[in-house]
């Protein structure tokens, strides 16, 4: 289950009724930013955990040790977790296909925790020590090129980062992950705010009477950039145009 709450577009970090609470409850999630929970990410269903509009049991990753950390925490039952958002599963995590990879940004675009290296046009690589197989980036990938596997396969195949992500528990990479979601989010709304700002002194100098100067064409031509990198990658895999 991915649907959003209603009501949760953004993760309310700053609408906590009751903030120590919520903190306390944020601390014993897992950090996957997965969504799996119907929030936006972990804080936004601490949120919601708080301030008793959500039940403990919507964690996938987390699994029934979280319910149990949880429901010691705010001394209530133990339940099952809800299977309506999925069952708990081994760890994964993300592979990128270096021959069908377009080098697009898309996937680090949508990482949340920052574990996709990478540049346009060129073929990018998952830190697999970060990744929190919260599968964010399959949607956004044009040409497929990304698989979720599990950290025992790879291990298996002699993948060393693999081999010390597995001796690391999810509990134990939660304040990482906490770290690189929140400058995750520092730098897209700084971004945004870039982006409002550019527009504002667009609509400034043309409010004053100077002519503006057409639109860019960078955005076409890296969406025809694209468009020409995924045909490419179709007939590679025998895929025609």
């Amino acid at each position: 289950m991915r649907a959003l709450a209603a009501g949760t577009a953004d993760s309310g970090h700053a609408d906590a009724v009751k903030p120590d609470l919520t903190q306390a409850i944020d601390a014993q999630l897992p950090q996957t930013q997965c969504t799996r929970c119907g929030f936006p990410d972990c804080h936004a269903y601490a949120v919601a955990i708080a301030n008793e509009q959500a039940p403990i049991n919507q964690c996938p990753p987390g699994g029934q040790a979280t319910i149990q950390r949880l429901a010691a925490l705010l001394d209530t039952l133990v339940v099952p977790l809800n299977t309506d958002f999925g069952t708990q599963q081994p760890r994964t995590t993300a592979l990128i296909d270096e021959s069908r990879c377009i080098g697009c940004t898309l996937c680090i675009e949508a990482c949340p925790v920052d574990a996709i290296l990478g540049a346009a046009k060129r073929m990018h690589t998952v830190l697999t020590s970060h990744c929190t197989g919260c599968e964010l980036c399959l949607p956004p990938c044009p040409v497929d090129c990304i698989d979720m596997v599990e950290l025992g396969t790879l291990v298996g195949r002699g993948h060393k980062q693999a081999e010390q992500a597995l001796g690391v528990s999810v509990e134990d990479m939660a304040p990482a992950s906490r770290r690189r979601y929140a400058a995750h989010r520092a730098r897209r709304a700084q971004r945004q705010e870039e982006r409002e700002r550019r527009l504002r002194t667009r609509g400034s100098t043309v409010s004053g009477g100077t002519r503006q100067s057409p639109a860019p064409a960078s955005r076409g031509k890296k969406a025809a950039s694209i468009a020409a990198a995924m045909k490419r990658a179709r007939a590679r895999r025998g895929m025609g145009a």
